[in-house]
């Protein structure tokens, strides 16, 4: 760990807009004491790729079919890079229990709900936003919380509410819980952590 700097990994899967959203936090200074160090990607033609050799991060695309199983992909992760914090940003792999008791309070993840709402297996992407709209909420929002073995039942971070408008779809309402809740909060999450860990650190030496 370079002085006073967590080192990060952003897995990924997809558009990568979670992960854009902490490079130009990390480049702002919102993120202080941690740093991207390696973009993990399930997906090799996930477009946060791009924005990650645009930042001139390192990645690495793993898959199960190439590795056999959730737990080889981590434990190569694992072994090839020192990483203090994982954010997932859109992940679509569950972690292993073993992965996430190895790494407890060390994982976070944002959810585009207000948890306990609209969470847990089957619930992510559109879908939450499909929940949310048929069940005639009027605030929803998005959550960052510690991952742990249960989908969505870690420690709850960071909340931001987001008003739901008339006339919303699945798709309006994503883009503005992204922008007001999901964008914020990750960021300022993943700084919050980072000092933890590094303040941490330096108490143990």
């Amino acid at each position: 760990m370079k002085a006073n700097k967590a080192e990060i990994a952003v897995f990924v899967s997809g558009g990568g807009t979670n992960l854009q959203a902490l490079i130009d936090a990390q480049k702002s200074g919102i993120i202080e004491h941690g740093e991207i160090k390696l973009v993990v990607s399930s997906n090799p033609n996930a477009y946060a790729l791009e924005r990650a050799a645009k930042a001139g991060i390192k990645s690495v695309t793993v898959s199960k079919k190439e590795f056999g199983s959730q737990a080889a992909v981590e434990e190569k992760i694992l072994e090839e890079n020192n990483i203090d914090l994982i954010v997932l940003a859109g992940y679509m792999s569950i972690l292993s229990a073993d992965f996430t008791r190895r790494y407890e309070r060390r994982i976070i993840n944002v959810h585009p709900s207000l948890i306990p709402s609209f969470c847990g297996e089957g619930f992510y992407g559109l879908r939450v936003h499909e929940a949310a709209l048929k069940k005639g909420v009027k605030v929803t929002g998005a959550t960052v919380h510690f991952v742990n073995e249960i989908p969505d039942g870690g420690e709850i971070i960071m909340q931001k509410a987001v008003k739901v408008r008339d006339g919303d779809t699945p798709e309006t309402l994503q883009k503005r819980v992204m922008r007001l809740a999901e964008w914020k909060i990750l960021p300022a999450a993943a700084e919050k952590i980072s000092d933890e860990i590094v303040r941490k650190k330096a108490e143990e030496k």
